[in-house]
């Protein structure tokens, strides 16, 4: 049943217009691709058409590692996370630049896939919802169909508002290599309160024709109602944000809460295994993978060297220092008890979830990044594999898969697009600044704070002392799900945490104690304002004939 999301047929290429050869003996019908007549006159094949546009083309070396990419980077070698504060890639991959403020339109990086994936995959969309009709099938089929189609295009538009800002509105057209290259609609963009608009329209539109629950028709991985209502509440976060400044705290509120309404959705009791855990109750949109499908395997992508792993995403002190005392307190108290000589003792539950350390338990044995001698150290094996900044990536990671040799062993995690949590989250942060810290937006942040094993909140922190909580807590709950990278931009706070160093921890033996020194683990790390948006990509421009406006500082 849980197969049906990941089928890859020639459809997952997204080839779909063919033409025809006046000769006899040129008119070969491909096998990788299913001709226009064939997708239409078959409304099984239509849905797998469908099921497939939630996947995009590989257009950039390590993406999905063979497999089909889906939004945003998810579970492939270089991490979003490694563009923030949160972590670095070990082995640069295209990532470094971006942390060192050499964002150019003709020099990306890793994101420099977004505003071609997206409106591909949106003409693709397009090309569905233009010819639905004349596909047969029953009218509650149709209606599901169309509501996928209508969350599936939101979806896009969201990812492309919060790389870019104002983006081109392509409403229903399917474009042509013949299409008029002079029509200004194709390359006028809009503005960011229109933008938002049209996104949240569709989102709506998807809501009221998407099943509340998955049965065995619409299975995992596939939208809902609830996953349309929580994308919702994430633009109308966004748009009320300062970066945005296109929408109001009250309606983001309101959004959020008509997903709490539902009743659908609840906290995982375990934080560590929800991420290993397709059918957690607080999974509102994900990502299933299938076993002998091509994907990075986290455990070898992202483990440390002596385990046999890459290192991968490797945790920055800038991020490990955001954890709190698990009594509530920031480290940086002088009565929080925290220990400089003894660092990872008494922290917030979901570090030792998140993070492996000097010290920590890990398969059977321990983790040493400590030098000399370290095994997971530069002196241990594969060096060229060994942490630059003192940690290794431990959320996500599944014990019971191998490191080496993982191909067909490994890989089971679900990707979570969207869960619960954060829609409280989400809640917690637009009820605050439309009303301030009220009950209820303390009982949103306690919730996750109970599930977490941490104290709840302080009694009576005025809005200010609340937003920096929420702040805080956002940056901790959903450590490396691709949220660090758009708060710190929607807040206007990343000019602070983008523009100073990665900082790393080195930990030295002598004498059987450990002495911990903050290192520089990349140098050059700088942010500028321009860097609140991503360059639109230069060929983008130039096949435009320069009609499309690059992003301002670029």
């Amino acid at each position: 049943m849980k197969t049906k999301y990941l089928i890859i047929s020639a459809l997952a290429c997204g080839v779909f217009l063919s033409t025809s050869c006046k000769k006899d003996y040129l008119n070969i019908t491909p096998t990788s691709k299913l001709s226009n007549t064939a997708i239409l006159g078959d409304s099984s094949l239509f849905e797998d058409y469908v099921i497939n546009r939630y996947l995009g083309v590989i257009l950039q070396n390590k993406e999905g590692d063979g497999a089909p990419p889906g939004f945003g980077r998810g579970f492939e070698y270089g991490m979003w996370s490694s563009l923030t504060d949160e972590s670095i890639y070990n082995n640069d991959d295209n990532t470094w630049l971006i942390q060192r403020g050499q964002l150019a339109p003709e020099n990306t990086g890793i994101a420099g896939t977004i505003w071609g994936r997206s409106y591909r995959s949106i003409r693709e969309i397009n090309y569905a919802l233009n010819n639905i009709n004349s596909v047969q099938m029953s009218s509650a089929h149709r209606q599901r169909l169309l509501g996928e189609l209508h969350f599936l295009r939101g979806y896009r538009y969201q990812d492309l508002i919060r790389n870019y800002g104002g983006v081109v509105l392509m409403g229903n057209k399917v474009t042509e290599l013949n299409s008029n290259m002079q029509d200004p609609s194709l390359f006028q963009r809009a503005s960011i309160q229109d933008c938002m608009k049209y996104a949240v329209s569709e989102l709506d539109s998807a809501a009221q024709l998407l099943p509340l629950t998955l049965d065995n028709t619409w299975v995992l991985g596939r939208a809902t109602k609830g996953a349309a209502l929580a994308l919702k509440s994430r633009l109308l976060l966004y748009a009320a944000s300062p970066l945005y400044n296109a929408g109001s705290w009250a309606d983001a509120a309101a959004a959020a809460q008509a997903v709490i309404n539902m009743g659908q959705y609840s906290l995982d009791p375990s934080y560590a295994s929800l991420f290993l855990n397709q059918n957690s109750p607080e999974i509102i949109f994900e990502r299933t993978y299938a076993l002998a499908a091509p994907h990075t395997r986290l455990e070898i992508a992202n483990g440390p060297n002596s385990y046999g792993g890459w290192a991968g995403n490797t945790p920055l002190q800038n991020f490990v220092d955001s954890y709190q005392m698990s009594n509530g307190k920031d480290i940086t108290d002088a009565t929080s008890g925290y220990d400089s000589t003894n660092p990872y003792v008494n922290r917030d539950p979901r570090f030792y979830s998140t993070v492996l350390y000097n010290g920590a338990s890990y398969r059977g044995s321990t983790i040493q990044t400590y030098t000399p001698g370290g095994k997971d150290s530069k002196d241990g094996p594969s060096n060229w594999n060994a942490t630059k900044t003192g940690y290794y990536l431990r959320k996500f990671m599944n014990d019971a898969y191998p490191i080496n040799n993982p191909w067909n062993a490994a890989g089971l995690q679900p990707w979570i697009y969207i869960r619960y949590a954060e829609v409280l989250l989400n809640y917690a942060e637009a009820q605050n600044e439309a009303v301030g810290p009220d009950a209820t937006v303390y009982a949103a942040i306690n919730q996750i704070r109970t599930r977490a094993g941490m104290p709840n909140l302080t009694a009576g922190l005025s809005q200010s002392q609340m937003r920096t909580a929420i702040w805080h807590e956002r940056q901790v709950e959903l450590a490396f799900e691709e949220h660090r990278f758009y708060d710190v931009r929607r807040w206007k706070i990343a000019g602070q945490t983008e523009n100073v160093p990665a900082y790393g921890i080195s930990v030295t033996l002598s004498g059987g104690a450990y002495t911990y020194s903050r290192i520089v683990a990349l140098s050059g790390r700088t942010f500028s304002s321009k860097e609140y948006w991503l360059p639109i990509p230069l060929a983008e421009i130039q096949a435009s004939n320069n009609q499309l406006q690059q992003n301002s500082g670029y």
